[in-house]
This record gives structure tokens, C-alpha cells and sequence, in this order.
């Protein structure tokens, strides 16, 4: 296929060179044009992945060329910079072209997850979701890795999994396009949770704690808003969220060690380097918490940390003294 990966973090550069390795034609744009410059001559993306060798993967810094006459386009770009981009482009992009999206997160403005963006500024291109447990610098390094791709078509998702699948990374397709969107986004927050409790001094039953009381939470969610709760339980759900959760290479989990330490949220934005997707989810499944009068504690507290100047320290008091309920509750029974 003729694919095109625009944008030149961890996460696209890991995956251009994945599609590449796959005997793909890839265009790979970056709008840094220094980082363009290295990875021709030095086959390295030093700022974003540093440790991986490129091999014969080329990058190029006109967005113009990098659209022109292709199969897929693969959105390596944040959330809040999705919708953007998508504009400025669209004209040049045919209506065959699918539209390919590898970003976890939902707007905050809109509250849109990023296919309701796409279907409405390119309503023809076909859309696909890339997710799951896969971490770009172990991607980036041929580790086995499995994901999860959705499609409200499934040739397009079969499309996406055969151009992707390879004796390192392997693709399952799965149907429920908004609880693979859900899952994404919102396991972002309770790595920021878990990162914090690892800043606080707490232990492995804190961070046990707070990854299964939240993919109930952003599962309850997931369900009153139609999603499956199978997904949930899969690798776009259960699967990501261990890995974010208990992990160093994620960002999510990193920015929550720094916070839990007492350093304040842009500051710990900053150190990070890159975007960290769960400081923006945060507020976006708030909002959605109370649009759909769904009880998120965990991902209520985190919002008066990130949003309110919450101690930390105090939200974890408060999730442990909360009224006593049953395990089980009623999302299982459904």
C-alpha cells in the first residue's frame, strides 16, 4: 500500500518504521524539519526514540508531497491537535484515502472522540482506531506486541490489519469502534493515577487497587455511552491499561510519578517532553461523567488534583473512606 504517517513522535516514528519494514510505500512527514534531516542521514529519531535504528525509513518535510496519491493516511498526531490538522489537509486527501488514527484521547471542547472529528470534516474517508498494549520503543524494537483495530467497516479494519500485521505485531480486528475509542482515552487517566501513588511511596496494592476499581469506572462509562463491555476486557482495554499502569515508557504513568512527588502539573507536562494524552482526558471524561450521570471517583478525584490544587494525598484518603459498597456491582450483571 501507499501509506503516508503524519506526525514524527515516538509513536509514529515506531510505526513508519514498522509499515516500512512491512514493504510498504511510506511517505513519512514531520514537520521538524531537523528531525527530518537526521533520520536521512543518521536513521535516528534521537528526540522521540532514541535507541532505534530507522534503517532504510526516510522522512520528508512537504505536506503537499506527503499526501499525494495514497491509500492511507496514519494520524500520528495528539488529540488536541487532530482536529486541526484534519482541516488543513483535507482538501488534499481523496475520498478513497482511509484515515487511519493511532491518538488516545477526546476533545475537550467538544467532547468528541476523535472518528466523530474525522466523520466530520472528511464525512466519505473510511476510519479506522489503532489501540491497544504497545509502547513505541518496544514496537520500535521488534518486542511481540498486540493490538486492537476497529472500524464501523470491517474490510477496512481487515484492510488496516493485514498492512500492519507482521511476526512482531500482531492485529486483531474488533467491531466496537467507540469502546476501542473509550478504552484509549480514558486508561490514560488511571496510569496518571497510578503514576501518582508510585510518587506518594505507595505500593503494589495501590497500584492493583486503583487499575481494577478503573476499568470498572471507565467501563460504566464505556456502557451507558453504548460500547460493549467485551472490549473493556480486552486488549484495548484491560490489556492497555495494565501495561500504561505499570510501565515507565508511558508517559501517562511518568507524569503522575512527578506530580504524586509534589511537582506541579505543568512542570511535570514539561519534563515529560511530549504530550501526556490523560492531563486533557481527565477533564474530557469529567464532563462526560456528568453528562452521563455516571459515578467516575477515581477519575473525579484526579480532576480536582489536575483542575483544583487537590493535595494528592487527600484524594487517596478520600477514595479510601468513601461509603462502603459492594464489589460486584451492577455493570456485571448486564
Amino acid at each position: 500500500m501507499k501509506i503516508t504517517v503524519y506526525g514524527g513522535g515516538s509513536w509514529g516514528t515506531a510505526i513508519a518504521r514498522l509499515l516500512a519494514n512491512n514493504k510498504h510505500e511510506v511517505k513519512f512527514y514531520i514537520r521538524n524539519k531537523d528531525i527530518v534531516d537526521e533520520i536521512n542521514s543518521k536513521h535516528k529519531n534521537s528526540k522521540y526514540l532514541p535507541d532505534v535504528d530507522l534503517g532504510d525509513l526516510t522522512a520528508l518535510n512537504d505536506p503537499d508531497r506527503a499526501l499525494e496519491d495514497i491509500d492511507m493516511l496514519v494520524m500520528a498526531v495528539p488529540t488536541s491537535a487532530f482536529r486541526k490538522v484534519l482541516t488543513n489537509i483535507k482538501d488534499k486527501i481523496d475520498k478513497k484515502v482511509i484515515i487511519l488514527n493511532l491518538a488516545k484521547g477526546i476533545e475537550n471542547e467538544s467532547l468528541d472522540r476523535i472518528s466523530e472529528i474525522s466523520k466530520e470534516i472528511l464525512p466519505d474517508n473510511p476510519f479506522a482506531v489503532l489501540s491497544g498494549p504497545s509502547h513505541a520503543e518496544e514496537v520500535g524494537k521488534d518486542i511481540p506486541t498486540a493490538v486492537a483495530v476497529s472500524s464501523e467497516n470491517s474490510d477496512v479494519a481487515k484492510e488496516v490489519q493485514h498492512a500492519f500485521a507482521s511476526k512482531y505485531f500482531r492485529v486483531y480486528t474488533n467491531p466496537d469502534l467507540l469502546g476501542v475509542e473509550l478504552c484509549g482515552a480514558l486508561k490514560n487517566i488511571i496510569a496518571l493515577a497510578a503514576g501518582m501513588a508510585d510518587g506518594l511511596g505507595f505500593g503494589d496494592n495501590t497500584i492493583a487497587a486503583l487499575a481494577t476499581r478503573g476499568i470498572y469506572e471507565i467501563s460504566k462509562l464505556g456502557v451507558k455511552t453504548g460500547a460493549k463491555m467485551q472490549t473493556f476486557n480486552g486488549l484495548a482495554g484491560i490489556g492497555d491499561l495494565i501495561v500504561t499502569c505499570t510501565s515507565m515508557h508511558s508517559r501517562n504513568r511518568r507524569a503522575g510519578v512527578l506530580i504524586g512527588k509534589g511537582i506541579a502539573v505543568e512542570e511535570a507536562n514539561k519534563q515529560i517532553g511530549q504530550v501526556v494524552e490523560g492531563i486533557k482526558t481527565t477533564k474530557s471524561a469529567y464532563e462526560l461523567s456528568k453528562k452521563y450521570d455516571v459515578s467516575m471517583p477515581i477519575t473525579a478525584k484526579l480532576y480536582e488534583v489536575l483542575y483544583e490544587g487537590l493535595d494528592p494525598k487527600e484524594a487517596v484518603t478520600s477514595l479510601m473512606t468513601r461509603e462502603y459498597k459492594e464489589e460486584i456491582e451492577e455493570i456485571f450483571l448486564i
